[in-house]
């Protein structure tokens, strides 16, 4: 494997990481949202939202070149940043 290679999977899994770091700090955000309140959560969808955070991060982590640190944040904030267009797309009625 040459080193080119090599640095472009440490970005990627990098980016993965960040958008799986995200996803667990979400699934967290919600079960604590109400602590008096018991909340059941289905283990297929805890798999699929850090599947889908994950990939999303390594989606994030694809634009970043040779910096493993910034594609690991680009990963964290890609997510974010996706999830905020969803939530103003969300908000108006007819999606154009």
């Amino acid at each position: 494997m040459s080193m080119a290679t090599y640095a472009a999977l440490l970005v990627f899994a990098a980016g993965f990481l960040g958008g799986i770091i995200r996803g667990l700090v979400g699934i967290t955000k919600y079960i604590t949202a109400t602590p008096t309140r018991r909340r059941n959560v289905r283990k297929d969808w805890i798999v699929l939202t850090l599947l889908s955070s994950g990939g999303l991060g390594l989606l994030a982590g694809c634009f970043i070149a040779d910096d493993v640190k910034f594609a690991l944040v680009a990963g964290y904030a890609g997510t974010d940043f996706i999830e905020s267009l969803f939530k103003i797309k969300m908000k108006k009625r007819n999606w154009e």
